[in-house]
């Protein structure tokens, strides 16, 4: 696992004037954390930007580059944000609670995780979810879910699999199977067997669109030119379910879809069938949360997860999407404002926003 910090991250020439300070505090930014910190004559503490403390008054607010600075100038660091606590240091402590999580036969609760990296509750969830981009607890259901992956594919009994990853019963793993594995433990021991993937080709105004769907909803909407080019891809996607043309019924459902591609803000009334890691979803769910015609950077979506070292990562998951306009990652675009990394054409992302602003 590898973990970034907001070390690593270029701010630019963000948060150098005071006005930009204090939005940034009044908004709890944690995009901010590390460009600077401020104190509090009234209190006597200095705290990191996106602090939950009670906002102080504008009056009694100093800003500083460094804890160092803020130290110097007679201030404590805050016990509930703990600025002068080393992002390498937390990066460590975090990764340790991931090792733990892993290697427990149970999921450790999150009091246990806390306590063994020194540090309260809420912090330990604040820091954890900002480092990896998910809960402890969401991690740790995505570990036991591949633990169970990994015991079918090896040949395990469907119950073998379950209680070696840590399901304390049958139940309670088979209530969220199909999130975990896009499929029943059976259909996935059997490497996607006679999982039935319907697929339709069709026209549409930005060249040819496939549509797929399964059981649950539709799992694939494909941009491109060539319908051989997009068929190869949905296998590549789906190597061994059971790819089936769709008929005169399903072409409707690719009309409805090509239909929603042409004016994304009617919305799209079909079930979908979404597929992916838990960071993955997370990402996506904020794409889908940007209205038609507006935009956010990679870094943009990376702040709102808590996350904003995680921008490449933002990236990857755009890139993963199988999901064109349903997942907007059309409307991700570079922090210079420049429209990059599209996985079915740059042009076609300039012509998706072109006609999503009017």
């Amino acid at each position: 696992m590898v973990l970034m910090t907001a070390a690593t991250t270029n701010r630019g020439p963000r948060f150098t004037r005071d006005e930009e300070r204090w939005t940034a505090v009044v908004r709890r930014d944690r995009a901010a954390d590390g460009a600077f910190y401020y104190s509090v004559r009234s209190t006597g503490v200095y705290c990191r930007p996106s602090c939950a403390a009670r906002l102080p008054r504008r009056e009694n607010v100093r800003f500083h580059a460094t804890c160092s600075e803020a130290e110097r100038a007679g201030f404590r660091p805050c016990k509930r944000c703990r600025p002068n606590e080393s992002e390498d240091r937390q990066a460590s402590l975090v990764a340790a609670a991931c090792r733990a999580i892993e290697s427990a036969e149970s999921a450790p609760s999150l009091a246990a995780l806390a306590r063994a990296a020194g540090m309260s509750r809420f912090h330990f969830h604040r820091v954890f979810r900002a480092l990896t981009g998910v809960t402890p607890r969401a991690y740790a259901d995505a570990h036991r879910a591949k633990r169970v992956r990994d015991g079918l594919a090896r040949g395990a009994s469907v119950t073998e699999a379950i209680y070696d990853a840590g399901y304390n019963s049958n139940g309670r793993f088979y209530s969220s199977s199909t999130d975990h594995l896009g499929m029943t433990p059976s259909e996935f021991r059997a490497g996607g067997d006679g999982v039935s993937i319907r697929h339709a080709a069709g026209k549409c105004w930005l060249g040819t669109i496939l549509v797929a769907a399964s059981d649950k909803g539709v799992c694939a909407i494909l941009l491109g030119d060539d319908p051989k080019l997009l068929l190869a891809d949905l296998r590549k996607r789906f190597p061994k379910a059971r790819l089936v043309e769709g008929d005169g019924a399903f072409a409707r459902s690719v009309a409805a879809v090509a239909a929603f591609v042409a004016q994304p803000a009617r919305g799209l009334e079909l079930p979908l069938d979404i597929r992916g890691t838990a960071f993955q979803r997370r990402v996506w769910e904020l794409l889908r949360a940007i209205p038609p015609g507006k935009t956010a950077s990679y870094s943009e979506i990376a702040a709102r997860m808590g996350s904003p070292s995680a921008a490449r990562a933002v990236a990857s998951a755009c890139a993963a999407n199988a999901l064109a306009v349903a997942i907007p990652c059309h409307r991700a675009i570079a922090a210079s404002g420049k429209l990059a990394g599209y996985r079915w054409g740059i042009e076609r992302k300039r012509r998706l926003l072109q006609r999503e602003r009017g």
